[in-house]
């Protein structure tokens, strides 16, 4: 991995030619290829996606992956489809977006202490990524963690798959993760003692459409876990 990574700004520019995982690089280019019919004119990013947010966030969202003809086409965390469309309306909701909508880098979208990352950086096909590929891309997650340690309060995990992969990361990064594991379930809430000072864990689940269209995730059930995250993080009551 050579020498760790002491910039968030260094760690995007060398995470994005990222090609560790061949049947992830393999995918990711195809799909940029081949394209979907209703982006043929765009040009795709194609390549692993970085954390989104201030270097200085006091507040952490963590997805899963990137999603083929979004964040894949786009080249920013939950950008240009459905489930970053109700990720971010929430947010604007919440007061932590200037705006609430998310359709291209340029847009002129800007989060308030908050970050976006994911435990994969690749799209991968049917949005499953191999648990050796979660592990393969956890140092990036890793360093990430610890380029934001000084300012960061709060973590909200979206989803299983993130909440199982971000344990063992935090616990790597400083902070004291209970055993046995804790289990996710939406709207859990746990804080974690580290060697400068804790952090508060909070489960949601995921944006994805088959959460939000089945009412499984409504906005007042997200809405309600960002203000939570946001109050422990310290970015209320002003914004909020």
């Amino acid at each position: 991995m050579g020498t760790p990574r002491t910039d968030i700004a260094i760690l995007d520019e060398d995470l994005i030619e990222c090609r560790a995982c061949p049947r992830l690089v393999e995918y990711r280019e195809r799909v940029a290829r081949d394209k979907r019919a209703s982006f043929r004119d765009e040009t795709y990013w194609g390549r692993p996606v970085p954390g989104f947010g201030p270097a200085d966030a006091r507040m952490l969202i963590v997805g899963l992956a990137p999603a083929a003809h979004g964040a894949n086409r786009t080249g920013r965390m939950f950008t240009g489809d459905r489930s970053g469309d109700f990720l971010y309306a929430a947010l604007h909701a919440v007061g932590l977006a200037n705006q609430p909508t998310a359709t291209h880098r340029g847009d002129g979208l800007e989060l308030f202490g908050v970050r976006i990352t994911s435990p994969v950086h690749c799209a991968p096909p049917a949005n499953k990524p191999t648990p050796t590929e979660r592990e393969e891309c956890r140092h990036w997650l890793e360093s990430e963690l610890r380029i934001l340690r000084p300012s960061l309060r709060s973590v909200i995990v979206l989803g299983g798959f993130g909440w199982k992969a971000l344990l063992p990361t935090l616990d790597n990064a400083g902070w004291s993760v209970p055993r046995p594991r804790p289990g996710f379930a939406h709207g859990s809430h746990i804080e974690l003692p580290g060697p400068e000072h804790s952090i508060h864990l909070f489960g949601c689940y995921h944006v994805s459409q088959q959460n939000t269209f089945t009412g499984r995730l409504t906005t007042d059930m997200l809405e309600s876990v960002l203000s939570a995250a946001a109050r422990a993080a310290g970015l209320g009551p002003g914004r909020l």
